[in-house]
């Protein structure tokens, strides 16, 4: 287990050391492209806001990976759920949402093929920001997985609870290794 988390942090630390360094660049004041709120903590980086620019509303559909039909954010990335969220309410903040970005939205999320509209809401998280949630669980993605397809957060135990692929009924997928 110290072994796995020790390679996680060597390939976790560079990445954050990139996202750091973005974060200190100079942006034009009323730009108009941010998607996220500014937040002493847990704010989302500009990767993690998945938002649908004409609406602001993100998208979430289906998608087929090594682990069977798995729900995605607009571009097909891997979405997950955290087990140490309750009652609809991210845990995820700070450190963990650097790792672990919250798929956030300025209006209603909206269903794409394979995914559920009544499974889909939002969850105010403390910066005030919206959360997606879907089957009632706040949705994340990894920052691991750059992909499209990609699972590499699967099975994870990170932040004090587990990390699960989350399947178009709004369950958590477990790979079982």
């Amino acid at each position: 287990m110290k072994r796995k988390i020790t390679i996680f942090i060597a390939i976790a630390a560079p990445l954050a050391a990139v996202l750091i360094a973005a974060g200190c660049g100079s942006s034009a004041s009323g730009s108009g492209g941010s998607s996220y709120s500014v937040a002493p903590y847990g704010s989302a980086s500009a990767a993690s806001a998945s938002v649908h620019s004409a609406t602001g509303a993100t998208k979430v559909g289906v998608a087929s990976s090594r682990l069977g039909r798995i729900v995605v954010d607009n571009k097909g990335r891997t979405l997950y759920l955290f087990e140490k969220d309750k009652n609809r309410r991210s845990a995820c903040y700070g450190t963990c949402a650097t790792y672990w970005p919250p798929l956030l939205t300025r209006g209603k999320p909206v269903a794409r093929a394979g995914a559920k509209q009544s499974l889909l809401g939002t969850t105010r998280r403390a910066n005030g920001s919206k959360q997606v949630t879907y089957g009632g669980h706040p949705l994340y993605r990894f920052s691991l997985d750059t992909k499209p397809g990609q699972t590499k957060g699967e099975g994870l135990n990170d932040f004090g609870g587990g990390w699960d692929v989350v399947s178009p009924a709004g369950k958590k997928i477990e790979s079982g290794g």
